[in-house]
This record gives C-alpha cells, structure tokens and sequence, in this order.
C-alpha cells in the first residue's frame, strides 16, 4: 500500500500510536535542539562565516518550536529523556570534536550526518503525517537542504585538507546512525515509516553529499559501507 494511502488508515488517536509518536516527536525535537547548539558554536570557529551560521541556528529553533507545537497537538507529552539517551554518542563526539578544534568533524557530524538523518526522516514521515504534522514538516524539511548545503559548499572549498579528517570522522560516526535507526524501528513503523525507506533515504542524501564535496563514486560507496558496521 503507498504510503500516501496509509496515513488516512493511521488512527492519530491511538494508545499505541500516542506512545510511539512521544519519543519520535522528543527525536526531532532534541535534534533542532542539538542543531541549534551546534551551529552556534561552529560559529565560533568560523568567523568569516558567524551571521549565515547563527541564521542556520535560529531556524532550528523555530523548527524545534514547530515539532513541539506538533506534539501538542496531538496532546502527546514527548519523551525527551529518551531522546537525550538517543543522541548521546553524537553529541559527545561532536563536543570532543569542538574541544579539539577538529571544525571538519563537526561539520560531518552536523551539516552531513545529522542533516542527511533529518532530511530521511522527514521525508519519509510527510506522507503518512496527521495534517497540522505535515504542514510542519514540509516547512523544514526545505530549510534542512539549506543547513546540509553550508557544509558541503565549506568542505568542498576545502576538501583536499579535509579528506583525511573526513575519512575518519566518517569512520567514527557513520555506523552510529545504523544504531539509531535500529533503536527507532518499531516506533517508527507505528507511525507508518518503514526502516528501510529510512535506510534508503538516508543513504542517497548522505552519498549525494559525500560526492558534491569532492569524493569519487569508489570513495563514497567505500564511505557509505561503514555503516554497515553497526548492522
């Protein structure tokens, strides 16, 4: 069945629905919030760069406000202490990053990884939203190109430096996505959205990304298969 069909068949109003949608809604609001955060202190290390960075921040505040107006909505309290635990090795790894200096790796954890996540998933939630979720979303989920488009501009400006770093922030971080995605599954199925639409998705925005920074396709279908780690 499409999945455009299946949202007139989800019962919004649902115990298990209700229970499901508490922590995918906590998910993306933890992630605008993390968003917001790290794109101010990205900031910090880029100067030349601060206004479009703090602008790229506040957008994911408004988008942060809107996903909590989504959940209050369907008078679901959201399970942010979930959504804490669910992005914890990210958020770690990109506060060691920034305590290092290594701006490279923040800009794969954020702008590639964490975008690319949120585009997937959002475009895979769109069709089998409630009708005020929806609206939302389709809002975002055209401001999430912008965000994954100033990574990939300043990565491609400076990817011969970068590459290594790359490499290895990829290495590092990729497989944690696959990590995430298992822990959401059956939530996310409650909601219509399947895990291997998800994977997909996923994976044809992240290699898009990969390769307007510079790698080639030997490279990103290398880069790609380090997820597959975590499986």
């Amino acid at each position: 069945m499409p999945q455009l069909e299946a949202s007139a068949a989800i019962d919004f109003r649902s115990e298990s629905y209700q229970d499901a949608y508490s922590r995918i809604n906590a998910i993306v609001i933890e992630g605008e919030q993390e968003a917001h955060e790290n794109y101010t202190k990205l900031a910090d290390f880029l100067p030349d760069s601060k206004d479009q960075l703090h602008s790229l921040a506040k957008m994911e505040s408004r988008h942060k406000k809107g996903f909590e107006a989504c959940g209050r909505n369907l008078s679901v309290t959201p399970d942010m202490e979930f959504a804490g635990r669910f992005f914890s090795q990210l958020h770690r790894n990109f506060q060691d990053a920034a305590s290092q200096g290594n701006i490279v790796t923040c800009l794969l954890i954020q702008s590639l990884i964490i975008e690319c996540f949120a585009i997937a998933a959002y475009n895979i939630y769109i069709p089998v939203a409630d009708d005020f979720a929806r609206k939302i979303t389709e809002g975002v989920v055209k401001d999430e190109y912008s965000h994954l488009n100033f990574g990939e501009e300043w990565l491609k400006a400076h990817f011969e430096e970068s590459k290594a770093e790359l490499e290895a922030a990829n290495r590092q971080n990729l497989p944690i996505v696959w990590q995430m995605l298992n822990q959401v599954e059956d939530d996310a199925r409650v909601l219509g959205m399947e895990k291997e639409a998800l994977v997909e998705d996923f994976m044809i925005q992240y290699g898009e990304a990969l390769s307007n920074i510079g790698f080639t396709n030997r490279d990103v279908m290398r880069l790609s298969a380090m997820g597959l780690a975590a499986v």
